[in-house]
C-alpha cells in the first residue's frame, strides 16, 4: 500500500513538473512573439494553453483522489495541498502568457514602438523568476524559494518603470496611445506573472518547511 501510495506521489510531481515545462514554454514564446513581433508565434501561445488547463484538471483530480483515498498525514499531506496551490498558479501563469501573446497580435501589424529597456528587464526577471522557483520546487530546496521571494520586488520596480515611460511617450507622441496601452497591459501580465513565481515559491516552503509564509514572503 505505501509502495503504491509513493509511486502516486512520483506521479502527481511529476504531472507538476510537466505542465510547468508547457507553462515555462508558452511563457517564453510570448515573449519572443512580442518582442521580435511575431503574430504566428503569439498565436501557437494561444493555442497551446489548452493543454495546460486540461492538464489542471487532471492534477486537481489526482490530488482529490490521493486525499480521499489515502488520508495522507504531515509531509505528505502538505505536498498535496501544495501541489495543488502550485497548479492553479502555474495555469494562472500560462493565462498571463496568452494576454502577453494577445499583446503581441495586436502589436505586429502596427508600426513599432521605440524599445523599452525596462520591459526587457522585466520579461527576463519573470522568466528567470519562473525557473528558479520549478528548480526549487523539483530539488524541494526552500533556499532557492527564497530567492524568488526577493527578486518579486525588482520585477515590481521595473513594471512602475514601464509605466512611467511609457506615460511620457504618450504624452509626446498621441498617435502612439493605443500602442503604448498595450504594452503597459503587457508589462503589468509580466509582473503579474513574477507574483505566481512568488506564490509558488510560497508553496515550495509550505511543502518543505510547513511553516505557511502566504503573502509575507519578502518579509
Amino acid at each position: 500500500m505505501e509502495s503504491r501510495f509513493h509511486q502516486e506521489m512520483q506521479t502527481l510531481k511529476i504531472a507538476i513538473l510537466q505542465m510547468a515545462a508547457l507553462t515555462e514554454r508558452a511563457l517564453e514564446k510570448a515573449v519572443r512573439a512580442f518582442f521580435q513581433r511575431d503574430s504566428q508565434l503569439a498565436q501557437d501561445v494561444i493555442d497551446g494553453d489548452r493543454e495546460i488547463n486540461l492538464l489542471e484538471v487532471d492534477i486537481d483530480r489526482h490530488c482529490l483522489r490521493l486525499l480521499a483515498l489515502d488520508q495522507p498525514m504531515a509531509r505528505d499531506l502538505r505536498f498535496i495541498v501544495g501541489s495543488m496551490r502550485i497548479c492553479s498558479d502555474l495555469e494562472r501563469i500560462a493565462d498571463q502568457a496568452v494576454n502577453v501573446a494577445e499583446r503581441a497580435q495586436f502589436l505586429s501589424n502596427r508600426p513599432p514602438l521605440p524599445p523599452n529597456p525596462f520591459l526587457e528587464r522585466l520579461s527576463e526577471t519573470a522568466i528567470d523568476m519562473f525557473k528558479t522557483v520549478i528548480a526549487s520546487f523539483m530539488s524541494e530546496n526552500p533556499d532557492q524559494a527564497t530567492e524568488v521571494c526577493q527578486m518579486d520586488d525588482a520585477a515590481d520596480d521595473f513594471n512602475v518603470k514601464v509605466l512611467k515611460s511609457q506615460l511620457d511617450y504618450m504624452v509626446r507622441e498621441v498617435p502612439a496611445v493605443e500602442r503604448s496601452v498595450q504594452t503597459i497591459i503587457a508589462a503589468r501580465c509580466l509582473e503579474r506573472i513574477a507574483d505566481g513565481a512568488t506564490n509558488i515559491a510560497e508553496s515550495v516552503i509550505f511543502i518543505v518547511k510547513g511553516v505557511n509564509i502566504k503573502h509575507h514572503c519578502q518579509q
